[in-house]
């Protein structure tokens, strides 16, 4: 397998255990760049910084936190900080809490990927899905994030377009978590369970996430069930 020029973000943040296992799923597919934002910008969708400063701070080799979005941190890297045409892909993730159907729209994670995309550059989203009440082990997490991210580097995309993934969680941690299932899919096109309470003038949500509709055979209905999620997006 050829190795790539890989530029690692994410919306939770530098020091998050989500990109820390990122790093270790990569560590074998190529030489590692980072970039991510120095705070937390999860649910920031696709906000960008054009007014104002952004401070970048090194904290290791080929590895820096921005005072920025995540796709401020794309941005940056792939137009200022690095030669043009230096990276063969960015992955952004791996993402604390699902990715999935309605998702979409508000994910900083996906956002950084989408940015990638528009400014010419493969591009991967990767999401750990977490059910409520379970502890997350992020080791399993990097080991089903490997086969996939082999493939679609491999495959690679066409322009304008990119990949979101999302793990599965519940999976026992003695299982092979390479052989877990990866099923290509649509997205959900289906509304969260969109509630709220009401106390006099302050309206509070209530919706539960893991209550949401689903559709058979679409990334929600699947990635609940078990599997790994890809699904091919468009810009």
């Amino acid at each position: 397998m050829r190795r790539f020029r890989l530029l690692l973000t994410n919306d939770d943040g530098w020091d998050s255990p989500g990109l820390a296992a990122l790093k270790t799923a990569s560590s074998a597919l190529g030489e590692l760049f980072v970039l991510a934002p120095s705070s937390a910008y999860s649910q920031c969708s696709h906000t960008v910084t054009t007014e104002g400063g952004l401070r970048l701070v090194q904290t290791g080799p080929e590895c820096y936190r921005l005072e920025g979005a995540p796709a401020d941190c794309v941005r940056v890297a792939i137009r200022s900080l690095y030669a043009e045409g230096w990276f063969d892909c960015v992955i952004s993730g791996i993402n604390r809490g699902g990715n999935l159907g309605a998702d979409i729209h508000m994910s900083g994670t996906v956002a950084a990927a989408r940015e990638a995309a528009l400014l010419g550059v493969p591009a991967i989203a990767i999401s750990q899905f977490i059910r409520r009440g379970l502890e997350l082990d992020w080791a399993i997490s990097a080991q089903l994030a490997v086969p996939v991210l082999e493939e679609l580097l491999e495959r690679g995309c066409e322009g304008k377009t990119f990949w979101n993934v999302n793990l599965p969680h519940g999976r026992d941690a003695s299982t092979d978590a390479g052989a877990a299932m990866v099923v290509h899919c649509e997205p959900d096109d289906l509304p969260l369970d969109v509630r709220y309470t009401r106390e006099g003038d302050v309206f509070r949500y209530a919706g539960h996430y893991q209550s949401r509709p689903r559709t058979p055979r679409r990334d929600v209905d699947l990635c609940f069930g078990g599997a790994v999620t890809v699904s091919k997006l468009r810009v």
